[in-house]
């Protein structure tokens, strides 16, 4: 069972289920509507909305959208391999690797502009899995 959830919302759900399952490594859990959909990864759970579907307005009008900057982020062993196979199926990298205190990193972005963070650690307690 998943331990964190977020949701995004995104403009095509199907669109949004294919690259986080066929580039990202998720599974599809649930599907119940052409308006969301559940996916997870590890311990994570993703619930992805379109608007006016999981994603409702505001009291104020305001209307949820894809994009930002607020993230969450994956961990990966190898980001360069990851990089290469994302860039070759076509994904939008928001930059080049970038070099940082306790890892790599790079954001790329699903379908509806939303971002994700893939992290390769290189010090010991950058690593989510440390005992």
């Amino acid at each position: 069972m998943a331990t964190v959830s977020v949701r995004y919302i995104v403009d095509d759900v199907d669109a949004a289920i294919a690259f986080y399952c066929n580039q990202l490594g998720f599974t599809e859990v649930s599907h119940p509507a052409p308006t969301f959909a559940m996916l997870s990864r590890g311990d994570l759970r993703l619930a992805l909305s379109a608007p006016g579907g999981g994603g409702q307005a505001m009291s104020d009008g305001t209307r949820p959208e894809p994009g930002g900057w607020n993230r969450f982020l994956l961990e990966v062993d190898d980001l360069d391999s990851n990089v290469a196979a994302l860039r070759d199926a076509g994904a939008v990298l928001r930059s080049e690797i970038i070099d940082g205190v306790g890892g790599r990193q790079v954001i790329v972005e699903d379908p509806a502009g939303n971002p994700v963070e893939l992290f390769m650690p290189t010090r010991d307690e950058a690593r989510s899995d440390r005992s």
